[in-house]
């Protein structure tokens, strides 16, 4: 009923740019806070940035001054602006959804992000 689809994905060479998008459909509810987690091999899902429906971003350190999050209420689509992109940055990027009033979590299904040294 819900689905979270995400692009933007890719291989990039260091210091190079990206721009995830993610699009949440098939239900009408009000969204709450939106999210970007990744994980990369070997490693547990961390998150790296978060956004309230009323614009309040949430950083990991690691990514703070070279990422952006983003988000447009009327379209339920998310966006995570990746600079100054780095080998430590490769992984699967995975959007997250949760819903206003209501107990639910929703996850995409991912997309890869590759940088090359």
């Amino acid at each position: 009923q819900v689905q979270l689809v995400e692009s933007g994905g890719g291989l990039v060479q260091a210091g190079g740019s990206l721009r995830l998008s993610c699009a949440a459909s098939g239900s009408t509810f009000i969204i709450g806070v939106m999210g970007w987690y990744r994980q990369a091999p070997g490693n547990l899902r961390e998150l790296v940035a978060s956004i309230t429906r009323g614009g309040s971003t949430n950083y990991a350190e690691g990514v703070k001054g070279r990422f952006t999050i983003s988000r447009d209420n009327a379209k339920n689509t998310v966006y995570l602006q990746m600079n100054s992109l780095k080998p430590e940055d490769t992984a699967v990027y995975i959007c997250n959804v949760r819903p206003l009033y209501i107990r639910a979590d929703y996850w995409g299904q991912g997309t890869q992000v590759t940088v090359s040294s």
